[in-house]
């Protein structure tokens, strides 16, 4: 199934090209008539990106939750969990910096924004970002969800995973009188890889009319504007990429080649729909493939959702350092320094100190 799927992905993603570039061609005259015909078209073709989306988040929180508790409970040691987790978060925080550093040192020295010249805009003109300052208090507080109800309807995953280990430690503490409660978890987890299995059939069309839409409405140009920042990111991915699969063949060995295989099908899932929370059920799914124990998986790839965000954060570099070359705003060393920590910061698990920090 998963074979059959990237396959599917990947013919729904060529397909999608060539049917947005026909209809761009066969009704785009340059006139405002026929802009606005191809936006009604491409919000149509839209609604099926969309619901997978909605169907994605929509499985998030439930699967978040169920796998990680129990993983936990199946850990059964708590020292077991702690030895766990900090190594994991040991891992992220190296693997964030490295995914920062890279993507600083990519970004100047391939300078994607210089030439284009931008005029900067009034200082009072609205970006449309909310520009608040970080706050550590609220950043802090935000940790602990006051409602785990709250947390689950946004798909705050931080939260929700504070709160999925304070109830996996508790199932663990209390022995015998928790085991019917893990067994019902141990079933939701099976109904929810399920419906993740029914939700996963509908990627190929996702993909086809997310591409087909934003090519029609857009243009074939699309592919080529900003294609030296897009080229210069995807470059450092592919670099981060590298360094991360190296590592993986000391610690892991010759088996990396196999777990490169597995988690293909999530990256390219992830890559065609702009979306790493439609890649987490397929990850789950591979990791298990490639031999992981259910109880380490369940526990870590949650924690990495919040903690690991390389790519995010990479993006994060790439995107502000382009924005001031593009304006012609030089940032001293000390200043890009700075916001690397910053960004190291508001990387971490609340996705709207992601967006202050590139504000």
């Amino acid at each position: 199934m998963a074979k059959q799927l990237t396959r599917f992905i990947l013919i729904a993603l060529v397909l999608g090209v060539i049917a947005g570039w026909a209809i761009n061609a066969a009704i785009d005259d340059g006139s405002p008539e026929s802009a606005e015909r191809l936006k009604q078209i491409a919000e149509y073709l839209s609604i099926v990106t969309a619901l997978f989306l909605r169907l994605i988040k929509m499985i998030i929180a439930p699967l978040v939750f169920s796998t990680l508790v129990a993983g936990i409970a199946h850990m059964g040691d708590i020292a077991a969990l702690g030895r766990v987790g900090l190594r994991s978060i040991t891992w992220f925080i190296l693997a964030s910096l490295v995914s920062l550093t890279l993507g600083l040192v990519l970004v100047n020295l391939l300078q994607p924004g210089v030439g284009l010249n931008l005029p900067l805009p009034p200082t009072t003109a609205a970006s449309g970002i909310e520009t608040a300052a970080f706050n550590l208090k609220d950043f802090i507080t935000h940790l602990v969800p006051a409602s785990i109800f709250d947390a689950m309807s946004t798909n705050e995953i931080l939260p929700i995973v504070i709160f999925s280990i304070f109830f996996g430690v508790a199932l663990t503490a209390i022995g015998d009188a928790g085991r019917p409660i893990v067994r019902g978890v141990e079933s939701l987890v099976k109904v929810m890889l399920q419906v993740t299995d029914y939700v996963m059939r509908f990627a190929p069309f996702a993909v086809f009319t997310a591409v087909t839409s934003s090519i029609a409405e857009q243009g074939p140009e699309i592919l080529f504007t900003f294609g030296k920042f897009v080229g210069s990111f995807y470059l450092g991915l592919f670099v981060l990429w590298m360094l991360l699969v190296a590592a993986a063949f000391v610690i892991v060995g010759p088996r990396t080649r196999h777990l490169v295989r597995y988690i293909r099908d999530p990256i390219v899932l992830a890559f065609s729909t702009a979306s790493s929370e439609a890649a987490y059920p397929r990850t789950l799914e591979a990791l298990d493939r490639f031999g992981v124990p259910p109880r380490i998986a369940s526990f870590v790839l949650p924690l990495g959702y919040s903690f690991n965000l390389d790519g995010s954060m990479m993006y994060m570099t790439f995107a502000t350092i382009f924005i001031a070359q593009a304006y012609g705003i030089d940032l001293s060393l000390g200043q890009e320094v700075t916001m690397l920590l910053v960004l190291m910061i508001t990387s971490k698990g609340w996705p709207v100190f992601r967006e202050r920090a590139l504000s």
